[in-house]
């Protein structure tokens, strides 16, 4: 009986990469588009407060500059701090599990197959897939099943950053140009429609990329969008009435 040709040994490695990649395309760009939507219902609710309590478009456009970039740095400080705290923990990590490794790398073997055996493989298959790995490279199997950690690809606290920031700009650019270029008599309406539309984008979108239902996550989206910007234009409605 002839054998079936099933692939080289390189072939499922590079195979499992690109499945890697991918993952990790798909959570920067769902990042991205959330920090768009943040830009956009942020930016959108100090503008509408601010055009609730006065008139003024110059006043309006420099709250909204501060918004925009209040927010920003905001972003990018708290994603380059989390992902920092991210990245040390994923280094401690690494670090431990590769005295562990040197120091008893029989025992780390039995839990490596252990786990294969908790995930379905038969016992003896599990010790050859255990065994295999460890001689190939240990630190990396460990890495990844037990911590779901590629060794190579660790979290880039200064890409997640900038990331955060130019996506919360370039959605709080849009209330902030409606602001700044339409006439006095259709900005509140513009302004709504614009960052409805948007919002119902960055909804389905974020709901696509995640495999979700489109339809209740951009119904949430617009929801959350025009609760901010119907409290805040009250507030500053009110605040310029008695305040002003």
């Amino acid at each position: 009986m002839s054998s079936i040709e099933i692939g080289t040994d390189e072939q499922p490695q590079h195979f499992h990469d690109d499945l890697g990649e991918v993952g990790t395309r798909l959570n920067w760009l769902r990042a991205a588009v959330l920090g768009a939507n943040d830009g956009i219902v942020s930016t959108a609710g100090v503008v509408m407060g601010v055009a609730g309590a006065t008139d003024d478009r110059g006043t309006i456009v420099i709250a909204g500059i501060a918004a925009l970039t209040a927010g920003a740095l905001s972003m990018g400080t708290g994603e380059y701090v989390s992902v920092s705290t991210q990245r040390d923990s994923e280094k401690s990590i690494l670090a431990l599990e590769a005295a562990e490794l040197e120091q008893m790398p029989k025992t780390e073997e039995r839990e490596l197959a252990k786990m294969y055996v908790d995930k379905g493989l038969a016992p003896e298959t599990a010790q050859q897939v255990a065994r295999e790995l460890t001689e190939h490279d240990a630190l990396r199997a460990h890495a990844d099943i037990e911590f779901g950690i590629d060794p190579d690809n660790l979290t880039n606290p200064w890409h997640a950053a900038w990331a955060s920031m130019l996506a919360f700009t370039i959605g709080a650019l849009l209330p902030l140009l409606i602001v700044a270029f339409v006439p006095d008599g259709v900005r509140i309406a513009v302004t709504v429609l614009s960052v409805v539309a948007a919002l119902a984008l960055t909804g389905f979108v974020s709901a696509r990329i995640g495999l979700s239902p489109r339809l209740p996550a951009v119904v949430r989206n617009i929801g959350g969008g025009l609760l901010a910007m119907g409290v805040t234009y009250a507030i500053g409605s009110f605040a310029g009435i008695h305040l002003g």
